[in-house]
C-alpha cells in the first residue's frame, strides 16, 4: 500500500481521500511525524508550509511525486526533484479569489484603520478612538497591480466596483490587452509613481527579488499603501519598515514574509518587520489563499495529481512535465 506523507493540515474531505489512496503519515497535530524519520517509505507527498529541498528529496528513494497544496514553489527544489525523476505539481487557479478577496481585506483595514478600532474598543475606549480613525474611501483611488494573471485580474474586478482607476504593469502581457480589459497600462517607473495603492501579483525569481526596493519605496507617492499577497522576497523588507516608520507610506498589508524561506512553519523570529510593531503595518501569516471554498478546491487538485501519479501515469499540469518526458522517467 502506497505511503502519503502530508506536511501540514488540510481540509478534512482531502485527507479521507488520500487515506482511501494509501497509508498517510501526518506532519501536524498530536500523530506528527519527521519526515526525515520516514522518508525511505514514502510514495508521495502532499506539501505545504515545509521546505522540501535537495536532502529530503534524495533521502526518498520511492518517492514520485511531490504534490503542492497551493501555487507558489519557491519551498520546493524543482531542479533536485526532476534529477531524481520525481513529478512536482501544484494547484493552479485554486486559490485565486480567495487571495484577491484578501487583497481588499488587508486594503480595507488600513483604510478604515480597523486594527486600531478594534483595540480601542477592546479597552473600553469609544468616542476617544473616534479623532484617531478617520479614514478614506477607495472610491476614484489609483490601485496599481504590478503583474497581470488570475489573481491580479479578479483584484481588478472587485476593485472596480469599488469606483477604483486601475493600473497595470505587466511586461508579458500587452498594453492593448490590459487597455481593453479597462486597465491602464504603464512602464514599472510610472505605476509605481501614480499609484495610491500597489499591489503585487508577481512570482519571486531573480529578477523579481527585492523589485520593491528602496529606490522604489522612495518613488512610491507620499501616503500610498502597500499590499503583498504574492511573496516577501518582492520586498525589501527593511527599507519598507524605514517607509512606514517615517510616514512616507500610510501603511502596508502583507500576508508574506522574507523571512519564510528560513523557516516558513514559523518566520516571525526572523522577521524584521514582525518585531518592528509599527502601527501602520497589517500582517496576516499567509492565509489569503485559505478561504474554506479554496482549501477544499487545492486539496483535491493535489489528491488527484496523487492518485495519477500513484498509477504511474503523468500528473496533469506537472510543472516539470518536459524536463522528465525528455529524460524518459
Amino acid at each position: 500500500m502506497p505511503a502519503i506523507y502530508v506536511s501540514d493540515a488540510i481540509h478534512p474531505d482531502a485527507l479521507h481521500t488520500l487515506s482511501e489512496l494509501g497509508t498517510v503519515y501526518l506532519g501536524y497535530g498530536a500523530e506528527a511525524v519527521e519526515y526525515e524519520t520516514i522518508s525511505d517509505k514514502i510514495d508521495a507527498v502532499m506539501l505545504r508550509a515545509e521546505i522540501f529541498d535537495a536532502q529530503k528529496i534524495n533521502s526518498s528513494p520511492k518517492l514520485k511525486i511531490i504534490a503542492r497544496h497551493g501555487v507558489g514553489m519557491d519551498n520546493v527544489d524543482l531542479d533536485a526533484a526532476t534529477r531524481a525523476g520525481i513529478w512536482v505539481t501544484n494547484t493552479p487557479g485554486s486559490n485565486s479569489r480567495a487571495v484577491a478577496e484578501h487583497v481588499f481585506a488587508l486594503l480595507l483595514s488600513l483604510a478604515r484603520r480597523t486594527p486600531y478600532g478594534v483595540q480601542a474598543t477592546g479597552q473600553g475606549l469609544w468616542s476617544e478612538a473616534k479623532p484617531q480613525m478617520l479614514g478614506f474611501e477607495l472610491h476614484g483611488k489609483r490601485l496599481g497591480l504590478l503583474g497581470y494573471g488570475s489573481i491580479s485580474r479578479m483584484v481588478h474586478s472587485i476593485a472596480a466596483g469599488f469606483g477604483m482607476e486601475i493600473l497595470v504593469h505587466d511586461p508579458f502581457v500587452a498594453d492593448g490587452e490590459i487597455n481593453s480589459a479597462g486597465a491602464t497600462a504603464l512602464d514599472f517607473s510610472s505605476l509605481i509613481s501614480q499609484s495610491d495603492v500597489l499591489s503585487l501579483h508577481l512570482p519571486l525569481t531573480k529578477s523579481t527579488f527585492e523589485i520593491i526596493s528602496t529606490q522604489a519605496l522612495s518613488a512610491m507617492k507620499q501616503g500610498s499603501i502597500l499590499i503583498n499577497t504574492s511573496r516577501g522576497g518582492l520586498v525589501n523588507e527593511a527599507a519598507l519598515c524605514e517607509a512606514l516608520r517615517t510616514g512616507h507610506l500610510l501603511g502596508a498589508g502583507l500576508d508574506v514574509l522574507q523571512s519564510e524561506s528560513i523557516d516558513m512553519k514559523n518566520p516571525l523570529p526572523h522577521s524584521i518587520l514582525a518585531a518592528a510593531h509599527l502601527p501602520n503595518l497589517v500582517l496576516t501569516p499567509h492565509v489569503a489563499g485559505q478561504s474554506a471554498e479554496a482549501f477544499l478546491s487545492a486539496g483535491l487538485q493535489a489528491c488527484e495529481s496523487i492518485s495519477t501519479a500513484l498509477k504511474g501515469e503523468t500528473p496533469s499540469g506537472a510543472l516539470n512535465h518536459a524536463a522528465l518526458a525528455a529524460t524518459n522517467y
